[in-house]
C-alpha cells in the first residue's frame, strides 16, 4: 500500500474541511459500501480528508479515495469512559486497514491503555496522530508528546450537560501556544466551519451535519413542527 508522507498529509489537510463519514450507529447506513459512498460524495465536494470510524468502514473507504483519512474505532467499555482507539491493537488495525491519520482519546479520564503508550504505538508505526482532547490542558499535554495534531473533539462531551456552540475559545487559546488543531464538535454550519478556520484552526472536522442524515431531517422536522405549535 502506497502511503502519503506527513509533508502531503498536513499539505492536503491544511485550512480544509474533514468529513467525518460515521453513520448512526445500527441506522439503514451503517454499512461498509454506504460509508465509502459517503466519503466519494464528499471529496466530490471538496473534502480535503475523511475520518472514518471502524476498520471495515476504513477498508472500503480506503479502496474508493486517495485523500488523507483520519481512522478510529469506537468502543463501549465497561471500565473506562474512553471510547475512541482505546487500546493499542485498534491502532495496529487502522494502520494497516490504511488510515495515514490514527486519533485516540486524549482526555485525563480512566483509561485501559495511556496517552503516552497510543502516542508511542502511531509513532512507531510511522503514522501521523491525532489527540481528541476536551480542554487545554489535555492538549498541550498531548503535544508535548509529540502528538501531530491537537483535536477539540471532545470538549463538551465529558460530564454535564453539552453545549449547544463549539469551543471556538480552546481552539484559540490551543492554537496561541503552539498547537497544530483540528477544530471538531458540533462545528454544523458553514458558518461555524468557516469560524473555526478563521480562529486559527490548522483544519476542521464536520460529521453530523454532513452524513448524518437522520440528524438531519429530524433538525428540518423539528423547526417545522415548533412553527406548527407556534413554540
Amino acid at each position: 500500500m502506497s502511503r502519503l508522507t506527513k509533508e502531503q498529509i498536513l499539505s492536503q489537510l491544511e485550512k480544509g474541511l474533514i468529513a467525518s463519514c460515521q453513520p448512526v450507529d445500527d441506522g439503514p447506513m451503517d454499512s461498509p459500501e454506504i460509508v465509502a459512498a459517503m466519503a466519494a460524495a464528499s471529496v466530490v465536494g471538496g473534502a480535503a480528508g475523511l475520518r472514518i470510524e471502524g476498520i471495515e468502514n476504513l477498508k472500503a473507504a480506503r479502496k474508493a479515495v486517495s485523500v488523507p483519512i483520519i481512522g478510529i474505532v469506537k468502543r463501549d467499555l465497561d471500565d473506562s469512559p474512553v471510547r475512541i482507539t482505546p487500546f493499542l491493537k485498534d491502532i495496529d488495525d487502522l494502520y494497516k486497514a490504511g488510515a495515514d491519520i490514527i486519533a485516540f482519546d486524549g482526555t485525563d479520564r480512566i483509561r485501559p491503555t495511556t496517552i503516552e503508550a497510543c502516542a508511542k504505538r502511531v509513532q512507531e508505526l510511522g503514522a501521523m496522530s491525532m489527540a481528541d482532547c476536551s480542554t487545554f490542558d489535555e492538549g498541550m499535554y498531548c503535544q508535548k508528546l509529540g502528538v501531530d495534531l491537537i483535536g477539540s473533539t471532545m470538549s463538551g462531551y465529558t460530564g454535564g450537560e453539552i453545549p449547544k456552540e463549539p469551543d471556538v475559545q480552546l481552539v484559540r487559546d490551543l492554537v496561541a501556544n503552539g498547537c497544530r488543531v483540528m477544530a471538531e464538535g458540533r462545528y454544523n454550519t458553514p458558518e461555524l466551519a468557516a469560524m473555526a478556520i478563521e480562529n486559527g484552526a490548522y483544519a476542521v472536522t464536520v460529521g453530523s451535519a454532513l452524513t448524518r442524515l437522520e440528524h438531519i431531517v429530524s433538525w428540518f422536522v423539528s423547526a417545522i413542527n415548533n412553527r406548527k405549535t407556534g413554540a
